[in-house]
């Protein structure tokens, strides 16, 4: 770890998905600013390349997004970084409808890239998801949940624009064709301590408190299926 410097960065080939992204100059002007620091971040947690997994997990009563990493042979994950929230919306609880200013509990993917947000760049998240359609509005549970810049939200998560081009490119280098790129969002870290047993959530809460528990155990992300009923359940790990 001690050898490794941006001098000896080791490159990677272009993918498809990776030179469409730079053809837009939003992304471009955030490389220009944000690749030396980056590099340096990475190389701080023992990396050389742009190859790894990448793992993103939401606290929304810490008002934190974690970014956690591992190369490609590791077992387990390590946090990298954290974003702070620069503004938070709606209630501790799951998003259930279009408009209720919720940001989503539950287990998400990026599903889509923006170059061209109304929030400088953004990054999709694929609610509703499986849980969701059960759980929420059946007509209209809401959509558009993104993680992007400015500070404005009514249901996002706005990391500020000098922080969004950071996430955006540590995502945007993680992107692997067939794979994706996990997000969770949780009440809190401390469920005993800051959730009301007499809440309507709470046994949602307890579903999504197993396997944010797993992930502290082992740092390992495991397969997370959806029951009948809406519920999670960990099936298989990775």
């Amino acid at each position: 770890m001690d050898n490794i410097s941006i001098e000896n960065w080791e490159g990677k080939s272009d993918s498809a998905f990776r030179k469409e992204q730079f053809r837009f100059e939003r992304v471009r002007n955030a490389y220009e600013a944000k690749k030396n620091y980056i590099k340096t971040l990475l190389i701080s947690k023992g990396f050389n390349s742009f190859d790894y997994n990448l793992f993103l997990r939401a606290l929304k009563k810490e008002e934190l997004l974690e970014v956690w990493i591992k190369k490609e042979k590791d077992l387990t994950y390590q946090l990298l970084t954290t974003y702070d929230f620069c503004k938070n919306s709606g209630q501790l609880g799951p998003k259930r409808m279009e408009g209720d200013g919720q940001i989503p509990e539950g287990f998400y993917h990026i599903s889509h890239f923006n170059p061209k947000s109304n929030f400088l760049l953004s990054l999709k998240l694929n609610y509703p998801n499986d849980s969701d359609k059960i759980l929420s509005d059946p007509i209209n549970p809401g959509s558009n949940i993104y993680v992007h810049g400015g500070c404005q939200t009514k249901g996002c998560i706005p990391l500020t624009n000098d922080k969004i081009q950071e996430l955006y490119l540590l995502a945007m280098e993680a992107k692997k064709e067939g794979e994706k790129i996990p997000i969770h969002i949780f009440p809190t870290k401390k469920f005993r301590e800051n959730l009301n047993k007499d809440s309507e959530h709470f046994p949602f809460w307890e579903n999504l408190k197993t396997v944010f528990d797993d992930f502290e155990e082992n740092r390992k992300l495991s397969f997370i299926a959806v029951e009948s009923d809406g519920r999670y359940k960990i099936k298989v790990r990775d």
